[in-house]
């Protein structure tokens, strides 16, 4: 039997999403139900999609749920959560601005400022290899400031050096010299699904502009390259802090093929991850499935 799911379409920075309310009706779609709405030739097309559900305790206004583009659930989403307290506002279901969201990775608040941009607290950022699922056994290894970074060689393309991060969910972020010239697709698919990394892996491409301001692709799991990734843009800047390259404290340009964002972080391991950036809705819609 078919069923009429309504959304909204959203993006932040170039990433889109749909957007669905299951607060009054929970929705359970199989993966091959989130991979058809996700797909832009027969489907609504989308990143990842967003499901805005009802809070499972007290401490929480919201529960935050992800869906990749392949159809498997994931922990995180920054430019995601942007959308997310957008539309819990835009269609009335809160009239707070800081909204507590509970994710697969932890609660996290979204705060939305008067101009529509919102303020995300990403939390507190990780970075043993057992954070990110990451076996780094026998790989060779070296200290750079406070970063720790691992050689890796895939078939056909140069070495590389990256640096792990879990913002949530999991990342390797790498420093290149041309971006635009950069193999993204080649050394980030097969960065992705190296067995290396336990949970697959979203991986940062970061050109350095200056102290305050880099340029990144990232190419996510499940979805391939994006136009943003709101947890990539965190991640890039926390190692690029811990690595010297960037200066702690201050607010960081991230530009990304899809926008700008503003990242700050303190330097310290107990110091949360500040996000800021657009979230716009694009359109409404009923789909069939």
């Amino acid at each position: 039997m078919a069923m009429r799911l309504a959304f909204t379409k959203m993006q932040g920075a170039g990433n889109d999403f749909v957007v669905i309310d299951a607060t009054r009706t929970p929705i359970a779609l199989s993966p091959a139900q989130w991979r058809h709405l996700a797909d832009r030739r027969f489907g609504v097309g989308a990143d990842q999609i967003l499901l805005v559900e009802p809070a499972d305790g007290p401490d929480v206004d919201f529960v935050y749920r992800i869906f990749n583009a392949d159809g498997h659930e994931v922990e995180q989403c920054g430019n995601g959560a942007r959308c997310f307290a957008r539309f819990v506002r835009d269609k009335g279901l809160s009239e707070k601005s800081a909204i507590r969201v509970r994710t697969k990775s932890g609660v996290i608040v979204p705060t939305i400022h008067a101009d529509g941009t919102v303020t995300v607290d990403m939390g507190a950022p990780r970075f043993l290899p057992e954070d990110v699922g990451f076996d780094s056994t026998g790989l060779p290894h070296r200290r750079d400031q406070q970063a720790d970074l691992w050689q890796l060689q895939p078939p056909e393309h140069a070495a590389f050096w990256i640096c792990v991060v879990s913002m949530g969910n999991p990342h390797a972020v790498q420093w290149v010299e041309r971006l635009e010239n950069h193999p993204v697709e080649q050394v980030g698919a097969w960065c992705e699904s190296n067995p290396r990394f336990r949970h697959r892996v979203n991986v940062g491409f970061v050109q350095q502009r200056s102290s305050t301001e880099i340029a990144l692709r990232v190419f996510e799991r499940g979805a391939g390259e994006t136009l943003a990734c709101g947890s990539g843009a965190c991640a890039a800047v926390v190692a690029g802090i811990r690595r010297g390259q960037l200066a702690a404290a201050a607010p960081i340009g991230v530009v990304t093929r899809g926008g700008r964002l503003t990242i700050q972080w303190p330097g310290s391991e107990k110091d949360h991850v500040m996000m800021t950036g657009p979230a716009e809705p694009v359109f409404d819609g009923v789909m069939e499935l």
